[in-house]
């Protein structure tokens, strides 16, 4: 997933992507923690996702601070 694939996203899209980001992330830490998971790369690349979507949502909201002001 890259950024401006985000950025074509509305903010209600972005949201959901991030709850699903968490709950994924959660289900990966509960794997960890049973010693069930396989592929221990794919938790640094959920956080990582997590981050460019909240990243996206505040430079979204700046913008539509900005052009309020």
């Amino acid at each position: 997933m890259d950024a401006n694939e985000l950025r074509g996203k509305t903010p209600d899209q972005l949201r959901d992507e991030l709850a699903n980001l968490k709950k994924e992330s959660f289900n990966l830490r509960f794997q960890q923690a049973t010693g069930s998971l396989e592929n221990t790369a794919r938790m640094r690349s959920v956080k990582r996702d997590a981050a460019r979507v909240k990243t996206i949502l505040n430079e979204k909201a700046a913008d539509a601070a900005k052009s309020e002001a």
